[in-house]
């Protein structure tokens, strides 16, 4: 379907945004309407500029940005597709709790236990970070990841009730690639950016158990509000990380 670039919703004025925006726009409509789902490939640039009736260049520059960003993924020889969690070099993007060797593979996957799942009416802090009204429903997951045995990371999400319905937690038992690649592979919910706030904190009798550790031990908690295309939140994330070996690396610039 051919999208006539002044009808394009919640995008801005085409007169104060660049055509390359523009065009950006129109591809991340499609995604989200889910004309190309994750992993699947997109048209070629010269298709794309057929059908938005612009030069290749500016959609080329348009996929630049969307690649850059993690949405899109260029394959030498093969094309551009559409980015998904499945993807090795994709699933540890939001994890930045890395072993003190540096190497996220020497320790292979987490190993994950599903401590609770359940249904529930989102209290006012829930509500705000996910959009939603403070009383609808949200699923809260608790879960804990484990490396070579030793309990490390413990979570605590809340995800909108409406997109996620039918999530159990023998769904989330049963499934054995990274989470967000099962909201992409059963929801159709694609996460594609995140915000975190990080602090150190001392865990509750609760949080202390389950992660093995005393109630004096340091934790950092990381709480991540993670978003969809459109800059829709879909799950709000608390967790709790032991750094006695391993620590949390971004990279910057």
């Amino acid at each position: 379907m051919n999208t006539p670039l002044s009808a394009l919703p919640d995008t801005p004025t085409p007169a104060f945004s660049p055509l390359y925006q523009q065009i950006k726009a129109l591809i991340l409509q499609n995604l989200k309407a889910g004309e190309w789902k994750p992993g699947e490939p997109i048209p070629s640039e010269m298709d794309l500029a057929a059908r938005f009736r612009v030069s290749q260049g500016t959609v080329r520059k348009a996929i630049d940005e969307l690649a850059a960003e993690n949405l899109l993924v260029r394959r030498q020889g093969k094309g551009t597709f559409v980015a998904t969690h499945t993807e090795h070099h994709v699933q540890y993007r939001f994890l930045k709790l890395v072993p003190d060797s540096g190497d996220l593979n020497t320790e292979g996957p987490a190993e994950r236990t599903i401590v609770d799942c359940k249904r529930l009416r989102a209290a006012a802090d829930v509500a705000r970070a996910l959009s939603l009204r403070t009383g609808d429903a949200v699923l809260q997951v608790r879960r804990v990841l484990a490396y070579g045995g030793v309990a490390t990371i413990l979570e605590d999400l809340w995800l909108p009730g409406v997109p996620f319905k039918g999530l159990t937690a023998e769904r989330l038992t049963a499934w054995r690639g990274p989470m967000y690649s099962l909201f992409e592979a059963e929801f159709g919910v694609h996460m594609i950016r995140a915000e975190e706030k990080i602090r150190a904190v001392l865990p509750d009798a609760a949080q202390a158990e389950l992660l093995a550790v005393t109630h004096a031990t340091p934790l950092l908690s990381v709480e991540r509000v993670a978003y969809t295309y459109h800059d829709t939140p879909m799950e709000l994330r608390r967790g709790l990380y032991r750094t006695d070996t391993h620590h949390y690396r971004n990279e910057l610039g």
